[in-house]
């Protein structure tokens, strides 16, 4: 594998981490801006431009963006196999297909089985810049599987074993089997201010924003790159 491969390939696993952290309250303010380096790439200067103006990355920084991303994916889109083989590449301990499957679909927002550099840029434009209303958003989306505008107990409990599975040995101390049980309950009776059974987005953002974690998580997330 060439050197600029590998170092496009490094670009995209750190998103990948980065995605965890947001997810997970446990962001650092690691800084890779010394990491990202130019390079010319060919690409439609419309196109670009046209991004530019629908996300808040520069164009040097959409530039380096596409370079990665079209050498880790030449045909342009990635499909739900590529993103399970970055994850595994990420976290080799444990079992992160659930976890990808997941967030393989918050990114294919048309759902048409494949997610374009367009696609990746405006997720990743919501995640490392967007408001914390913007986040807070992409995540909910996250958490209701079948899109139906709400999250149920269910599908909350899926995306934290699917977390938990993805982190395998890599937790420290070793967490129980019932760990993510019991943290969804916990999680689910602060959300579900009514007692209906079920999480709408208003009742998910007001909780996020009352969490002093999750809140530092949102704010440390922002100008990563």
């Amino acid at each position: 594998m060439s050197g600029c491969r590998k170092r496009c390939k490094r670009e995209i696993l750190k998103f990948a981490q980065y995605l965890l952290r947001l997810l997970t309250g446990s962001l650092h303010t690691d800084s890779v801006e010394d990491e990202l380096e130019m390079a010319t790439v060919r690409h439609r200067p419309e196109a670009l431009e046209l991004l530019e103006a629908q996300s808040k990355f520069t164009k040097k920084e959409l530039q380096i963006l596409y370079r990665g991303f079209k050498n880790e994916c030449p045909s342009g889109v990635v499909n739900e196999e590529t993103f399970k083989e970055i994850y595994s590449q990420f976290f080799p301990q444990g079992d992160s297909t659930t976890y990808a499957h997941f967030l393989f679909n918050a990114f294919d927002t048309d759902h048409n089985g494949a997610v374009s550099f367009e696609d990746f840029i405006k997720g990743l434009s919501i995640l490392l810049r967007g408001t914390v209303q913007e986040k807070l958003n992409w995540a909910f989306n996250l958490y209701d599987i079948n899109k139906d505008g709400y999250i149920t107990k269910e599908e909350m409990l899926d995306i934290m074993k699917a977390i938990y599975d993805m982190m395998g040995k890599c937790t420290y101390p070793v967490l129980k089997e019932d760990a993510p049980r019991q943290h969804v309950e916990t999680f689910f009776q602060k959300m579900d201010k009514n007692k209906d059974g079920v999480v709408t987005i208003d009742e998910f953002i007001e909780s996020c924003q009352k969490d002093e974690n999750i809140m530092r998580s949102m704010q440390l997330f922002e100008n990563v790159i």
